[in-house]
């Protein structure tokens, strides 16, 4: 016999419009609800913003008044976060980003990603069981990272490049694909310098290597990635004792990779032994090798992109997910250097006579100027 409680809860969450076109929506549970609206609804004023519609809440219940569309928007954004904390998921603001992204994807008619896609790709570990992708960029590096032996990731800062890939290593180590996980960064600042730090060779490198660390905290539990350190289930590789080694049933992560010169880089892409996967990870705007050394990520990339069996994951400026105050920051910058190459491009411009025939092409001159090269 069917229990006619669970039927009026089932009828709850369905969305009606009132009178007045207003779209109103019902939750069954008072406690998920608040977990859904937030902290005095502040995830109710972060989908007012971002939508540009009005959500009044009344108890479990919600009245959202806007345009059609962005109000049916908000209706999907609330259902979804409502049966994401069903399962026990945070809803934080940065989950409500990715739930609005994530129905940005939904109403396209055309659709980049493949047809009939609902949500975006996750990876699941234990400690924070499923951890879905926020926005479409990190839905197609996930999807990379889960189909190819190595990947190369590029992007600016607050996009989530090393916390996915060290959180997909802690997936694949914990459903057994590989045995182990080798973390290595550049070590730019310390050059020759790295063998007088004090301490053992972990303990040289840690400061290097602490976001790597934070992430898997927030991966792992704190004792198990202490004992997986001293197991060797976890090591840690500065990139230069890299060369000679054959990495095998094992997953690699090269953070910082824009900081690893191009000889570097060979180096470590041909550590790649049988039954393991490579991830490497690096902004290309934030290069701190010293003036007329090639960055070995900007190289791989431009070298590997049609390789089979190499997939590619590219991050812009509207991909940040760390805060929006960084976002704004990594804009700014972004619209700062695009000024001044435009200037340049301007006094390049000034310089040369009307009508007068260039000995060299265009681009060619442009580079110069813009490194700062005689021409020879």
């Amino acid at each position: 016999m069917t229990n006619p409680r669970s039927e009026r809860g089932a009828r709850r969450d369905e969305t009606e419009r009132d009178a007045a076109g207003d779209l109103e929506l019902s939750f069954e549970d008072n406690r998920l609800a608040g977990l859904v609206f937030g902290h005095y609804d502040q995830n109710l004023a972060h989908i007012e913003r971002r939508l540009g519609v009005v959500i009044s809440p009344n108890g479990n219940r919600v009245t959202i008044r806007g345009g059609r569309e962005p109000s049916e928007q908000a209706g999907r954004v609330l259902r979804t976060l409502y049966a994401r904390a069903k399962t026990g998921a945070p809803v934080t603001l940065g989950e409500v980003d990715g739930a609005i992204e994530e129905s940005n994807v939904q109403r396209s008619l055309f659709p980049s990603a493949e047809a009939g896609k609902t949500s975006f790709d996750a990876i699941v570990t234990r400690k924070r069981g499923p951890v879905r992708a926020r926005n479409a960029a990190q839905d197609a590096y996930l999807r990379q990272l889960k189909r190819h032996e190595l990947v190369i990731a590029e992007g600016p800062a607050g996009t989530g490049k090393t916390w996915l890939a060290v959180g997909h290593a802690v997936s694949l180590i914990e459903q057994g694909v590989v045995e182990r996980m080798v973390l290595s960064r550049p070590a730019v600042e310390a050059g020759e310098r790295l063998g007088f730090l004090p301490g053992d060779m972990r303990e040289k490198v840690d400061p290097y290597l602490r976001p790597i660390y934070d992430a898997l905290n927030d991966f792992m539990e704190a004792r198990h990635v202490e004992r997986a350190l001293q197991t060797g289930m976890i090591e840690i590789a500065p990139l230069a004792f890299m060369r000679g080694r054959t990495l095998s049933n094992a997953v690699v992560l090269l953070d910082e990779a824009q900081n690893a010169t191009s000889v570097q880089m060979k180096m470590f892409l041909t550590r790649l032994g049988e039954g393991s996967r490579m991830i490497v990870t690096g902004d290309p705007s934030q290069i701190d090798l010293p003036p007329g050394q090639r960055s070995g990520l900007v190289e791989a990339t431009r070298l590997l992109r049609d390789v089979e069996g190499v997939g590619y994951a590219r991050f812009a400026e509207g991909d940040v997910v760390r805060h929006a105050l960084v976002r704004r920051i990594v804009f700014a910058y972004e619209d700062a250097a695009r000024r001044e190459r435009e200037e340049r491009e301007a006094q390049l411009a000034a310089l040369q006579p009307a009508g007068a025939a260039s000995t060299e092409p265009a681009d060619e001159g442009l580079k110069r100027m813009l490194s700062r090269e005689r021409p020879r």
